[in-house]
C-alpha cells in the first residue's frame, strides 16, 4: 500500500526543502509532487479555484498510488482550492500522513528571507497568507515554528516507522 506524505503550509515555511530531503532519504521510485512545479512551471496557471493544476495533481497522485511506495505532496494547497480534491483522493487515513506548518506570518517571512534566490517578497506573502488553513484530516498534524527542518524529517520518518533511515 502506497504511503502518502502531505506537507502543506504558507509560502516560506520550509515545505519544499523538507519534501526534497525526504525524497532523497526514501530513495528511488518516491514520487515528489510539488504544487509550485505543477502550477507555475508545468502549466503556468494562477492559483485560483478550479485551476488546471488541481486535476493534474490528482492524476499524478492516482498514478503514484499504482506505481510508487511513497508519494510526497507539498505546497500551499489552500483548503478552499485543493481541499475537496485532497479529501477525495487521500480518503484512506491508514496510508496518509498529513502535516500542516502552522506558523505565524512573521516566521514564514523570516524563513523565506533565508532563501538565496526568490522572485517575491513580504508584500506578496502577505496577500497569500492564510492562518490555520487545515484540510480536516483526522490525523493532520500541526507543525509549530519550534520544529526544525531536521525534527520535521524525524517526525515523518517516525510516523512511517522508518526511524532506522535517519543518518
Amino acid at each position: 500500500m502506497t504511503k502518502i506524505i502531505l506537507i502543506r503550509g504558507n509560502s516560506g515555511s520550509g515545505k519544499t526543502t523538507v519534501a526534497a530531503r525526504l525524497q532523497s532519504i526514501l530513495g528511488s521510485g518516491t514520487l515528489l509532487i510539488s504544487q509550485d512545479v505543477v502550477r507555475r512551471e508545468m502549466l503556468k496557471v494562477k492559483d485560483r479555484p478550479n485551476n488546471l493544476s488541481i486535476g493534474l495533481i490528482e492524476t499524478m497522485i492516482e498514478y503514484g498510488k499504482r506505481h510508487c511506495e511513497y508519494i510526497i505532496i507539498e505546497g500551499i494547497m489552500a483548503e478552499n482550492k485543493y481541499g475537496d480534491m485532497l479529501r477525495k483522493t487521500l480518503s484512506d487515513p491508514r496510508n496518509v500522513f498529513a502535516y500542516y506548518y502552522d506558523l505565524s506570518f512573521e516566521e514564514t517571512v523570516a524563513r523565506h528571507n533565508t532563501k538565496i534566490e526568490t522572485d517575491f517578497g513580504e508584500e506578496k506573502m502577505k496577500l497569500w497568507f492564510t492562518d490555520k488553513d487545515f484540510i480536516g484530516f483526522e490525523n493532520e498534524r500541526s507543525i509549530s515554528e519550534e520544529i526544525s527542518e531536521y525534527q520535521m524529517i524525524v517526525i515523518v520518518l517516525n510516523d512511517l516507522n522508518l526511524s532506522d533511515m535517519l543518518i
